[in-house]
């Protein structure tokens, strides 16, 4: 368990710690100075990465989890290319610099969108009931439409049901024409071929027609009638309704669904009408600018230790002898 945080430090930045165990305490104490800069920078972004997460993708605790992980793993991958660099060259300081720069701005985009949480749910107010304002005639027009038009089928039905129940009124019945026929068997006188009378029975069809009354058939019109009014004026005062409470039903709708984008154009527009608030996000940048820049001034500030000499030294013995194994197998 011995230099457990030195192993643990070997392990983050990418140090060898067979060979740093036999190097002097200045290597030791570079590998504590990077070890400390890369984990300030890896905590500050596994809370952006959980945060974001958290609150813009909606996921549960494993997926944020998962997100700050990976956060902090690219980090870590970052921050090595600078101090596993013996001699950086000037395009990687400045390609590191241009990086820092732009992470810091993401990373306190995210931070201050939680720090002035409060501030955007307020400023959010004004902006959702612009969106809303822009939004709210096309919505209601096309319902004022959908309402006309039911409006205007209500009052063909009832023009239609006042015709039926004027003409019912005048004939609350009809005659109705009925025939009927039966077939009767009658005696008949008759003489046979042989000069004698007799009787004989014939079928005769007998026809009967009969006029009854009965209720004018439009009386079961109305009814039709009423039961689809009736259903397109509950369907009109349930478009009424919605057109009532149409601007507050689009306000929460878009408060539920607003997103980063939104938010941020929010916290833009805070940020434009307060100077306070520029200032104090301006000096968020400038805090996670100097984090990210931390293990880069830490690399330029420092001279070549034993430990990076000890690399180059087997690095020129592993070149002499694969240059030796070229030379013999000619």
């Amino acid at each position: 368990m011995k230099h457990l945080w030195i192993r643990f430090g070997c392990f983050l930045i990418g140090y060898n710690y067979s060979i740093l165990r036999n190097c002097s305490e200045a290597a030791f104490k570079s590998v504590k100075k990077f070890t400390a800069a890369m984990l300030i920078v890896c905590i500050l972004w596994f809370f952006i990465g959980f945060t974001f997460a958290h609150r813009y993708l909606s996921l549960g605790l494993p997926g944020c989890l998962l997100a700050g992980t990976l956060s902090t793993v690219i980090i870590v991958q970052v921050e090595k290319q600078i101090v596993l660099s013996i001699n950086p060259s000037r395009l990687l300081l400045i390609f590191r610099g241009c990086l820092a720069f732009m992470m810091s701005i993401l990373g306190a985009v995210i931070i201050d969108q939680i720090l002035f949480e409060k501030d955007i749910e307020i400023e959010k107010i004004s902006y959702v009931s612009e969106k809303v304002d822009k939004i709210l005639p096309s919505k209601t027009e096309e319902l004022r439409r959908q309402i006309a038009a039911i409006d205007t089928v209500i009052n063909q039905k009832e023009t239609e049901k006042e015709s039926y129940v004027e003409e019912i009124t005048k004939r609350p019945t009809i005659s109705v024409t009925s025939s009927s026929s039966a077939v009767r068997t009658v005696p008949v006188h008759a003489v046979t071929s042989a000069g004698k009378d007799t009787t004989i029975l014939k079928r005769v069809n007998e026809g009967s027609v009969s006029t009854i009354l009965v209720p004018n058939p439009k009386i079961a019109l109305t009814y039709a009638l009423d039961s689809t009014i009736g259903a397109m004026r509950q369907q009109c005062n349930q478009k009424e309704n919605e057109l009532l409470h149409m601007k507050p039903a689009l306000e929460k709708e878009m408060k539920e669904s607003t997103g980063f984008l939104d938010e941020l154009t929010i916290m833009a527009r805070m940020l434009s009408a307060s100077h306070v608030a520029m200032a104090f996000w301006f000096l968020w940048i400038l805090f996670f600018l100097f984090i990210e820049m931390l293990v880069l001034f830490s690399k330029m500030g420092d001279r070549a230790n034993d430990y990076e000499k000890a690399v180059l030294h087997h690095m020129n013995i592993q070149m002499r002898r694969l240059d030796a194994l070229g030379r013999g197998f000619k």
